[in-house]
C-alpha cells in the first residue's frame, strides 16, 4: 500500500538575497511545515502572475500545457512532488486516471494553479527538506539558521 501523500499549498514566491534567487514556498496543509524549492525567474513570474489574480493578453506556456490537457479531453487532477535527489525535485502531473508526466515542480505547480489541482508530496520529501514553525507560524529561526548555514540556491536548483 502506498504512503499517503501530504497536501501542500502554495505560500508564493519569494527572493532570497544577495542573488534575488526566486524560492517557491508551499506549505502543509495541515501541519506546520514550509517546503522551499529555488525555481527559475520565468516560473517565479508564472507563479506570482497568476496569484496576483493578473491575466495576460495571450496565454503563457502554463496557460498553454492547461489548454493542451483539457483540449484532448483530460483533467489536471494533482501534482505530485515524488521525491528529491541531491537538491533537485522530481515531480509528476497527474492526468486523468492513469496518466503521470513527469515534470520540474515549478513548471507542475505553475500548471496546478491554474488548473485550481491539488498539490501533494512524498512524505520523504517533506521530511528530508521542510522547515518546522512553530505554533504561531514562525519559522524555528534557529532550525531556519542551520539550514541556511548548509545550504545554498545550487543545492535546489530545479533543473
Amino acid at each position: 500500500m502506498a504512503e499517503e501523500q501530504i497536501e501542500l499549498r502554495v505560500v508564493g514566491v519569494r527572493f532570497e538575497e544577495p542573488d534575488y534567487a526566486p524560492v517557491l514556498i508551499l506549505r502543509e496543509v495541515t501541519g506546520n511545515r514550509v517546503l522551499p524549492i529555488w525555481i527559475g525567474a520565468s516560473e517565479a513570474a508564472a507563479i506570482s502572475m497568476h496569484q496576483q489574480g493578473v491575466v495576460p493578453e495571450r496565454p503563457m506556456s502554463h496557460d498553454l500545457h492547461l489548454e493542451l490537457i483539457t483540449a484532448l479531453g483530460h483533467t489536471l487532477e494533482r501534482v505530485e512532488i515524488t521525491s528529491v535527489d541531491r537538491g533537485t525535485f522530481y515531480s509528476d502531473l497527474v492526468i486523468g486516471s492513469n496518466a503521470r508526466v513527469s515534470a520540474r515542480p515549478s513548471d507542475a505547480i505553475a500548471i496546478a494553479l491554474r488548473a485550481d489541482a491539488p498539490i501533494f508530496a512524498a512524505p520523504a520529501v517533506v521530511d528530508d527538506v521542510a522547515i518546522n514553525l512553530d505554533d504561531e507560524g514562525e519559522v524555528d529561526v534557529e532550525a531556519f539558521r542551520e539550514f541556511l548555514d548548509h545550504v545554498s540556491p545550487e543545492d535546489f536548483k530545479d533543473e
